[in-house]
């Protein structure tokens, strides 16, 4: 069965949206708008360790959510990371869909429109390329795209930045909870951590104030770091409202994740997000997913969990929890 990409719809002169990419009225930018004057946490990395530590574990706890500066990623580098994704988006759909995934069939790497079953059989208007970065062993480089050719180039050098922006992320955050620096990193897998590239395409919309490009979600992952482009979209949830993610040249948006959340025993918050689509331009966003191995026990760390904090979370491989996330069963 063909799938529908919704690029070939927002270039098909599209004026109103089909039935199933309406959101349900709750749901709609129109009926849940952002407020104002709220700005997220932003954090240079280049401050004092014992402040930047500070920082962190205040964002992580209030929000779950911070852009970073001074992460030492150079502009040219995001930059090339960005003009292959959008590359690889304007080849022609035959080309792309020599790319397709199948995740009904358990293969999720490749070129897809949406990344989890939804049981309201509504849908996001996104298209997006999908694939695992690193460890090196674990990587299908032939699902990679071949064109533009210097794909692989910038990301495999783009892989070596964000493995060590995550090594300095874990650090911070593991001393943030009273643990040894490592600790968080060794949880995740140490030297086999995962992380998984997402390229998230959102075309132009005919009525956005109807759509999602992703639903409401807390991310699966321990962290996700993001570069957006210059087009808004990103909501992420403080205090009963959406707070909108102001555009921030050249900073990276640090979610945290689910099994941060697990294994810090609710201290750190895991971030419920959204992204809203643009009647007039396309928004794009590049989301690193750093993941523990498949095999790995995650669980509350007992150096968090005292008679004031006690066991929040059920232990299970991260295996299982995926399965549940993905399948909506009660983790």
């Amino acid at each position: 069965m063909e799938v529908t990409r919704v690029q070939e719809l927002a270039v098909g002169g599209l004026h109103e949206l089909p039935a199933q990419f309406i959101r349900p009225a709750h749901e709609q930018p129109e009926n849940s708008k952002a407020i104002d004057g709220i700005m997220v946490p932003v954090i240079s990395l280049s401050q004092p360790h014992d402040m930047l530590i500070n920082e962190i574990s205040k964002a992580c706890s209030e929000w779950g959510f911070f852009l970073i500066t001074d992460h030492g990623i150079s502009s040219s580098l995001i930059q090339g990371l960005q003009e292959v994704g959008q590359e690889f988006f304007k080849l022609p759909r035959e080309e792309k869909e020599s790319y397709a995934n199948d995740p009904s069939n358990g293969k999720f790497e490749g070129y897809g429109t949406k990344m989890t079953k939804n049981l309201e059989a509504k849908v996001e208007w996104i298209d997006y390329f999908f694939h695992l970065m690193s460890p090196p062993s674990k990587v299908s480089y032939d699902i990679w795209p071949k064109n533009p050719s210097s794909y692989r180039a910038v990301t495999e050098e783009y892989t070596v930045e964000i493995l060590r922006v995550t090594e300095e992320l874990l650090e911070l955050l593991s001393k943030g909870l009273g643990l040894e620096g490592k600790a968080l990193k060794s949880c995740l897998g140490g030297e086999e951590i995962e992380l998984e590239m997402k390229i998230n395409m959102y075309p132009p919309c005919p009525q956005p104030q109807l759509a999602l490009g992703v639903e409401p979600h807390t991310d699966m992952s321990a962290l996700t770091i993001l570069v957006p482009n210059d087009v808004p979209g990103l909501q992420v949830w403080k205090d009963g409202n959406w707070v909108a993610v102001n555009y921030l040249p050249n900073a990276l948006c640090v979610h945290v994740g689910d099994q941060i959340e697990v294994l810090g025993n609710g201290k750190y918050k895991s971030v419920l997000h959204r992204s809203l689509v643009n009647k007039d331009r396309t928004r794009m966003s590049w989301a690193v997913f750093c993941v523990p191995p498949h095999e790995a026990m995650i669980g509350p760390l007992p150096e968090v969990v005292d008679d004031r904090n006690p066991v929040k979370y059920s232990t299970k491989t991260f295996a299982e929890y995926r399965y549940r996330k993905f399948n909506k069963l009660p983790q």
